[in-house]
């Protein structure tokens, strides 16, 4: 009692509003105790860390919104005048704290639409990358692409409101059935024997991509519950198409997302060990070339015999 009466005395602060801050206290005390006293069993009973954060961010609102609700009955002397508090300033929270409002609603979008969740790798404006937290306000990327090719981290942090979900198209390399399609154009010369290097590389495609194709199959079958999504065929393709400089053999064929590089870098190396192996095939590049028609047509060929 010596201690409010001097609080009070020397300080200005009544009886009553020093029992406020003092509960106040007490309140954020214990439910800071309680929450890291909860973040320790689920450290301990949960290894994976994508469950981990979940349960981590899950904690945290809990908290935050049990904390506001302790300390508005605390200062507020009848809880249903929140609303006719509330009532007065949202006028104005509505014109001051336009961003910070819509960001929150597009956190709100995020959590109950899902279009994309931690761990997923995802587009949106001129920013890729794999999405590594979500918060209230903003999402955060590691960034891939930009300067570095193949869709490989830059080692960037990008810190992107949540509100432009609302107003940006989003890009999701996972959903769907986790599995992105790839494209290697390689172009052999006209003289080349074109139907020998395409054997080559169905070999070598199938090698490295056939095996993602039954997993996709039960993925797509999964995905096809929530998205429209058909396709009549999974397996890898080449296709045949001639241009200025050569025959150009197009390998398509289904890769995961974090594996587009490693998999066009593996695929590579092997076309070049293959292709050097025969005579009768030569990678085709731009040149240019004279053709001298009096020598070189088909009817001087036929005179020439």
């Amino acid at each position: 009692m010596e201690i409010i009466e001097w609080i009070s005395e020397h300080w200005g602060i009544n009886p009553e509003i020093q029992r406020k801050i003092f509960f106040s206290l007490v309140a954020i005390f214990v439910l800071a105790f309680m929450r890291q006293l909860l973040l320790k069993i689920v450290f301990w009973r949960i290894k994976a860390v994508k469950q981990r954060y979940k349960w981590k961010n899950g904690v945290r609102y809990i908290f935050v919104f049990l904390s506001v609700m302790v300390i508005s009955t605390i200062w507020i002397d009848e809880f249903h005048s929140i609303a006719t508090f509330l009532g007065l300033i949202s006028a104005g929270i509505a014109v001051a704290l336009k961003d910070p409002i819509v960001n929150l609603a597009g956190w709100l979008f995020i959590m109950i639409r899902r279009p994309f969740e931690v761990g997923d790798r995802i587009q949106i404006m001129d920013f890729a990358g794999d999405v590594i937290d979500i918060r209230a306000f903003q999402f955060t990327l590691n960034e891939i692409g930009n300067w570095v090719d193949s869709d490989q981290s830059t080692g960037r942090i990008v810190h992107i409101p949540n509100g432009k979900v609302f107003s940006e198209a989003q890009f999701n390399y996972h959903q769907g059935f986790s599995n992105i399609w790839n494209e290697i154009c390689v172009v052999v010369t006209f003289e080349s024997d074109w139907q020998k290097a395409k054997d080559i590389l169905n070999g070598v495609m199938e090698k490295h991509t056939k095996h993602l194709t039954k997993s996709a199959q039960k993925k797509l079958m999964e995905a096809s519950k929530k998205f429209m999504i058909f396709y009549n065929t999974l397996t890898p393709v080449i296709y045949t198409k001639v241009k200025d400089h050569g025959v150009a053999l197009t390998m398509r064929y289904l890769c995961l997302p974090k594996k587009r590089r490693s998999t066009e870098h593996a695929i590579w190396e092997e076309i070049l060990i293959e292709f050097r192996k025969h005579d009768d095939i030569d990678f085709a590049y731009p040149t240019q070339r004279i053709y001298y028609n009096k020598t070189e047509s088909k009817q001087a060929t036929k005179e020439g015999r």
